[in-house]
């Protein structure tokens, strides 16, 4: 068995032009990642349509995040989580870009319908 220790905010990547993906534990069909935004966005008239369920929080930082049917984002801040169900079709429309933003993001497979 091995031990994992370490610290979300520790070795924010700075200046990116893409996300910063990092899977942090994976077992069975779980899969734990960080992500640090640095102003980006989903591209437009691009949308999230996942098979896997997605339960994400914002540690650090803004976001706007919009589910297809909203006419808005809403508007994330540190603490605020979101359940995604498989296939809510959903886009970031902002991140902060004066500093890192920080999620954590589980996602796992639903139930079989």
């Amino acid at each position: 068995m091995t031990i994992q220790d370490g610290n979300l905010f520790q070795d924010l990547p700075e200046g990116l032009g893409e996300e910063a993906m990092e899977t942090l534990v994976s077992r069975g069909g779980m899969r734990l990642v960080r992500i640090v935004s640095t102003g980006q966005a989903t591209a437009d008239g691009a949308w999230y349509d996942q098979t896997d369920w997605e339960w994400v929080v914002l540690l650090k930082g803004s976001a706007g995040l919009r589910f297809a049917g909203e006419a808005e984002a809403r508007a994330l801040a540190p603490g605020d989580f979101v359940h995604i169900p498989a296939h809510a079709r959903h886009r970031v429309e902002w991140t902060a870009a004066d500093e890192p933003t920080v999620w954590l993001a589980l996602h796992y497979e639903g139930q079989k319908r």
